[in-house]
């Protein structure tokens, strides 16, 4: 399939999503400081922003790797290969800088999903002895990244030691949504700077989600739980919950002490999951809504955690090569004008799952993962 359009489409949307036009500042000026009333802030690295990022590194990686292995006498690289290189690294570029000007503000925990591809620059600038990549020093990088795991470690935590998600609002829950958004990043900060507590910090999140929020009968997540009832909340396999699960626990997956704990684990949530997925090579927005609408949000996300454990040896089998290569079909079809369609929007909180469907960036990003 021609990724050409996707990647084009997903280096504007990284720079566009979700700034604020004028009206919106307008509005925000006039609530905080005329109605001194709460309102949110505009956050530069969000999470759809963010899937966005860690989708287009991975199209630059492999782009990089194609350019490198191309038969003795072939050229190098071609000259489109070239662009969509610099394309995605001037992209990615503006996106920090953007965030770094601002003196990197941080507002809510899914913001470290934003701190995967710095610590990906960070890594390949320590290996490659460079001055500087998407343009950052080592030293602004290595600022950036202990701003964001700090920022992670201070999170407001339950007793078992899970992140709320939205403390600020008053919320003792934790949702699924934080595995994904977290873990990933909190790990590989611990394996690149040799600071285990966030390795084990990582690790705890995902254990605890398997003690207290999966369904007994399915293996499938709730959407979340609160230690306080101790009642699971929201519906049994959300289709984004299984893939923000399966994302956090393979981006723990790198080294053995997160394969020690977690690799049989995610085995297991992975081979409760393939029978779900559908004739079509979709899953549902629901998994078990067999009949329901297909979600290429759940799909990308099941699909691109698949992918990675079996790139890294912790997934085997013909079982998974056809789920993956029906994913990927699947996607395909739902591709138009560089954007993945059949989207299911924006959750708003538990068992609350607008039926609108579109085309956002947790289906492209994602997407851009597996095709």
């Amino acid at each position: 399939m021609n990724k050409v359009p996707l990647i084009e489409n997903a280096c504007k949307e990284l720079l566009s999503y979700g700034v604020w036009d004028v009206r919106t500042r307008c509005k925000y000026l006039v609530k905080r400081w005329l109605l001194h009333s709460r309102m949110a802030k505009e956050d530069l690295v969000f999470w759809p922003t963010g899937l966005l990022a860690a989708g287009l590194w991975t199209c630059r990686e492999e782009l990089i790797k194609g350019s490198q292995t191309k038969p003795a006498g072939e050229m190098p690289e071609s000259a489109e290969t070239q662009r969509l290189i610099e394309m995605i690294e001037n992209a990615l570029a503006a996106y920090y800088e953007r965030w770094q000007k601002r003196s990197m503000p941080l507002q809510v925990l899914d913001d470290l999903l934003s701190g995967e591809v710095l610590l990906h620059a960070f890594s390949e600038m320590e290996r490659t002895r460079a001055n500087n990549i998407l343009g950052l020093s080592g030293q602004a990088l290595g600022g950036a990244l202990e701003l964001l795991a700090a920022y992670g470690a201070s999170q407001p935590a339950d007793g078992a030691g899970s992140f709320y998600y939205r403390p600020a609002h008053g919320n003792t829950a934790v949702f699924v949504d934080g595995i994904g958004l977290a873990c990933p990043f909190l790990y590989q900060y611990g394996e690149t700077f040799g600071k285990m507590e966030y390795r084990e910090l990582a690790v705890r999140q995902i254990v605890n989600f398997l003690s207290y929020g999966m369904d007994v009968g399915t293996g499938l997540p709730y959407h979340g739980y609160d230690m306080t009832d101790g009642c699971k909340h929201g519906i049994i396999g959300w289709g984004r919950a299984v893939g923000w699960l399966l994302r956090g626990m393979v981006g723990c997956l790198s080294s053995d002490y997160g394969r020690q704990r977690l690799e049989t684990p995610y085995r297991e949530l992975v081979k409760a999951v393939l029978p779900w997925q559908r004739p079509d090579g979709y899953f549902s927005w629901q998994l078990q809504a067999l009949e329901g609408p297909a979600d290429t949000s759940a799909t990308g996300m099941i699909c691109a955690a698949i992918r990675q454990g079996m790139e890294m040896g912790a997934l085997a089998g013909e079982d998974c090569e056809k789920a993956l290569s029906a994913g990927k079909r699947a996607l395909e079809k739902s591709v138009r004008d560089g954007r993945v369609y059949h989207c299911s929007g924006e959750c708003e909180g538990f068992s609350c799952y607008p039926q609108k469907y579109g085309e956002y960036p947790w289906s492209l990003g994602p997407a851009l993962e597996v095709l």
